[in-house]
């Protein structure tokens, strides 16, 4: 089994319901254990798009299935929660991003590993760090390091 990171946001609807929702759905995936969530976050769309605020967490995996067949999962578990595609950063009801696949680095077409925008997002870091305060990415970065170098972001704690 290895251990994977997913990035859950949505702005669109009930974004805590949509998330809670999608947790529930990666508990079904096969070959494939749900270990932990972080809490959730609000935060404003990047580079002041005109939007609503996100919700945002982060999910703990351990699975066999591939890293494209996991995406392949994700994004069907995007689409059954009514996610269009329209516009590169537009606001959607769910997106489910492959942040890290164990110590997996990959670059293609249909995914980048670990995520190509992971290390200036604070909604990504601060909920990731939630759940492994330790993780050390496969470049050898330490996750408390990019946080440390993370541009200053608006985020706010929407649970307890």
């Amino acid at each position: 089994m290895t251990r994977c990171f997913i990035g859950l946001g949505s702005n669109l609807g009930n974004g805590p319901a949509t998330l809670a929702r999608a947790l529930a759905m990666l508990t079904e995936l096969p070959q494939t254990r749900l270990l932990d969530r972080s809490g959730l976050y609000g935060s404003p769309p990047m580079a002041g798009m005109a939007q609503p605020d996100y919700t945002n967490a982060v999910a703990a995996l351990e699975t066999t299935l591939s890293p494209l067949a996991l995406l392949d999962a994700l994004q069907e578990i995007e689409q059954a929660l009514g996610r269009e595609r329209h516009e590169r950063w537009g606001s959607r009801t769910l997106d489910l991003d492959l942040l890290l696949y164990g110590d997996a680095v990959m670059q293609s077409e249909r995914l980048t590993l670990p995520h190509y925008g992971m290390a200036e997002r604070a909604f990504v870091l601060i909920p990731l760090f939630e759940l492994a305060p330790q993780l050390v990415l496969p470049d050898g970065r330490q996750l408390t390091t990019l946080l440390a170098q993370c541009p200053a972001q608006p985020l706010y704690r929407l649970d307890s």
